[in-house]
């Protein structure tokens, strides 16, 4: 996580910085970027950046937390504008995400991450529903939740019927990067998908 003084700074100089930490990374994966081609884009001395961050991975995740924190507010909005429905507020958040990351701007950046996926990446990119940072949260979530469409019974029930979506929301958002899937064709993939899981899976034929 960024340090104190980078927080300090002011807006404009802070946005330098992060620019050309998105260029360096949408050029390469993280492990093969350069903090030197990071310094020489904004402009700042070495000794700088090292007291606004610990290293490139320091700056790298700090860049998802963002994208993150900006999902999670959509994520509550969307669900406000659905009256609770979750299936059609992942629906639209999946596209939102996939616009997002189709964006000339996001698209490198997205690519190699994805592409480059370690469980830390996939850890922070979807941290809003990890167990422990989903709990902090759950009551704001469940209250906005029209649960009474849903087959479920209490509470456990419905976190994990929510990690189940997001699972399949993810997988997909990877998958049109890794197969190079079309906004269209990724959309009707996941639709498939989400449709299955609204109807289930299993036939009673009793």
């Amino acid at each position: 996580m960024p340090k104190q003084t980078f927080l300090n700074l002011p807006e404009e100089k802070k946005e330098i910085l992060i620019e050309a930490a998105k260029k360096e990374f949408s050029r390469v994966s993280l492990y093969d970027a350069c903090i030197s081609n990071i310094i020489k884009t904004s402009g700042i001395p070495r000794g700088s950046f090292y007291q606004y961050f610990d290293n490139k991975e320091d700056l790298f995740f700090f860049l998802l937390n963002e994208h993150a924190k900006e999902r999670q507010k959509k994520f509550l909005y969307l669900l406000k504008k659905t009256n609770g429905d979750i299936f059609d507020t992942v629906t639209e958040l999946y596209k939102s995400m996939l616009e997002k990351s189709q964006k000339q701007e996001n698209c490198d950046f997205f690519r190699n991450a994805f592409l480059n996926m370690n469980y830390k990446i996939e850890k922070i990119y979807t941290k809003e529903f990890s167990e422990s940072h989903f709990n902090q949260n759950f009551k704001k979530v469940c209250n906005l939740i029209n649960t009474s469409k849903l087959n479920i019974n209490n509470d456990n029930e419905l976190f994990h019927a929510i990690k189940i979506i997001m699972a399949v929301t993810f997988h997909n958002l990877v998958q049109s990067y890794a197969k190079e899937i079309s906004y269209e064709e990724s959309v009707e993939n996941f639709t498939l998908e989400i449709n299955l899981l609204k109807k289930g899976l299993y036939k009673d034929n009793s």
